[in-house]
């Protein structure tokens, strides 16, 4: 490496290290309390059940990059099977359990 490389380098890493405590300390540097709008309080109420059902359903409903083409599919039956505990009782932990269990049978005894 060379100087220069070097130069670049450690200019980029400060630049980053400089943003990053910008961000975060962001709301610690203003001098008055600061408050989000309505608005943002609503629509961040349901970001992590956005966040959490744009990861989980296509890893339930999708297999290599296409859409499940098959019933036979743990995935399938343990994601109803959530669904369905936990509109029931209305309790994730049962929800993980439940799934876990109709899934790890059905994949590992079966080979779905």
């Amino acid at each position: 490496m060379t100087r220069v490389t070097d130069g670049w380098t450690l200019a980029v890493i400060l630049g980053l290290a400089c943003m990053t405590v910008l961000t975060r300390c962001f709301f610690f540097i203003l001098d008055k309390p600061w408050s989000l709008p309505d608005w943002a309080h609503r629509a961040l109420q349901y970001a992590p059940v956005a966040a959490l059902a744009g990861v989980v359903i296509p890893e339930v409903v999708m297999a290599n990059g296409h859409l499940v083409s098959t019933w036979q599919d743990a995935r399938l039956f343990a994601g109803l099977a959530g669904v369905a505990v936990y509109f029931w009782r209305r309790s994730v932990l049962l929800t993980l359990i439940l799934g876990m269990a109709v899934y790890l049978p059905l994949h590992l005894g079966l080979g779905w």
